[in-house]
C-alpha cells in the first residue's frame, strides 16, 4: 500500500518536466484491491483528522504571526471547488481564514495589470487566504479566449507565444517574491473528466435545489473543452515550482478529491514548524500576580 507521502508525490507536478493530463488519472480512487466502500471510510477518517489538525495549525500560525498562507484552486467548471474549499476549512476559526472567488474583471480592474487584483487581498500574516480561481485565469480562460485581452488595454501588445511566456514569468516570479516573505503557497487543479461533468451537469439540471447553479455559459465553455486541457498542461508545466507546487487532484470522486486537498494543506502547514510565541521571564511574573489578584476576588 502506498504511504501518503508517495500519493501526494504521485499528483505533484514536478518542476521543469512535460505535463500530459493523461498521466494524472481523473478516477483514482486508492488500492483497487481495497473495496470501494473501505477506501472511501478511510477517506473520510482521513478527512476529519485533517481538518482537525488544519484547525489546530491555524491557531498556532495566527500566534506566530510569521507566515501566511494561499492557497489557490482552478478547475474545470462543476469540479467541486466550492464543496472542496467549504469540508477542508469547516474546522477553522473563520476569522482566521479569507476566502476570494475572481469572476469577470471589472473596468476598475481591467485599469491594472493582470495581477492587481489579487494582490491587493493576499492574506496577512498569521493567515489563510483562499482563492477560488486567480490571476491563473488570464492563462486559462484567456488564453483560450485570446479576444479578451483587447479590454486590458495594454499598448502595443501582440498575442504570440511569447505574450503568453512572459505571463508565467510573471506569475512565478510574483510567487517566488511572496514565497520569499513568508507565504506558504499551495495550488489545487481538480482534475476533472468530460464524462463526470456532464453527468454533474445533468444533475444539476434535474434537481430543482441544484438548479441555480447550472449556466448557460458553462454549456458554452464545454464546447472548448481540448483546449482548456491544453491551456492547463502548458501552464501546469509553465507555473509548478519548488516554492509554489501545483497538485492535480483527481476529482471525479469528491470524497477522494477532499481528503487529499486536506492532507496536502495540513501536512505543508506542519512543515513549517511554527512555535507559539515565547512568554518572557517578566510577563510570567505579571501573570502570576494578576493570577493572584482575580482567585483574592
Amino acid at each position: 500500500m502506498q504511504s501518503t507521502e508517495d500519493i501526494i508525490e504521485q499528483f505533484r507536478v514536478q518542476p521543469g518536466k512535460p505535463v500530459s493530463l493523461r498521466d494524472f488519472p481523473t478516477d483514482w480512487a486508492g488500492d483497487p484491491d481495497v473495496s470501494k466502500k473501505k477506501r472511501k471510510a478511510i477517506a473520510q477518517s482521513m478527512l476529519s483528522e485533517d481538518v482537525s489538525s488544519l484547525a489546530a495549525a491555524q491557531e498556532l500560525l495566527y500566534a506566530a504571526n510569521s507566515w501566511s498562507v494561499l492557497i489557490i484552486f482552478q478547475a474545470m467548471d462543476a469540479a467541486g471547488k466550492d464543496g472542496t474549499i467549504k469540508h477542508v476549512m469547516s474546522g477553522v476559526n473563520p476569522q482566521g481564514v479569507q476566502v476570494y472567488s475572481f469572476k469577470h474583471p471589472s473596468a476598475e480592474e481591467l485599469d491594472h495589470n493582470f495581477l492587481w487584483r489579487c494582490s491587493k487581498v493576499l492574506p496577512e500574516r498569521g493567515r489563510i487566504g483562499i482563492f477560488n480561481r486567480s490571476y491563473y485565469e488570464e492563462v486559462l480562460i484567456v488564453r483560450v479566449h485570446p479576444e479578451l485581452v483587447a479590454a486590458q488595454n495594454i499598448p502595443d501588445v501582440k498575442i504570440d507565444k511569447s505574450f503568453w511566456k512572459h505571463r508565467y514569468e510573471d506569475i512565478t516570479n510574483f510567487e517566488r517574491h511572496l514565497a520569499r516573505n513568508g507565504t506558504l503557497i499551495l495550488k489545487f487543479f481538480l482534475h476533472l473528466s468530460k464524462a463526470e461533468q456532464r453527468q454533474r451537469f445533468l444533475d444539476r439540471i434535474n434537481d430543482p435545489r441544484k438548479l441555480w447553479k447550472f449556466s448557460l455559459s458553462d454549456l458554452s465553455e464545454r464546447g472548448y473543452w481540448d483546449e482548456y486541457q491544453k491551456a492547463y498542461e502548458a501552464m501546469l508545466e509553465a507555473t509548478s515550482t519548488k516554492q509554489a507546487p501545483w497538485y492535480v487532484i483527481p476529482a471525479d470522486h469528491k470524497w477522494v478529491s477532499r481528503a487529499m486537498v486536506a492532507t496536502v494543506i495540513s501536512r505543508a502547514i506542519a512543515g513549517l514548524n511554527l512555535r507559539a510565541p515565547q512568554v518572557s521571564d517578566e510577563a510570567r511574573q505579571q501573570i502570576a500576580q494578576a493570577r493572584k489578584q482575580l482567585e483574592s476576588e
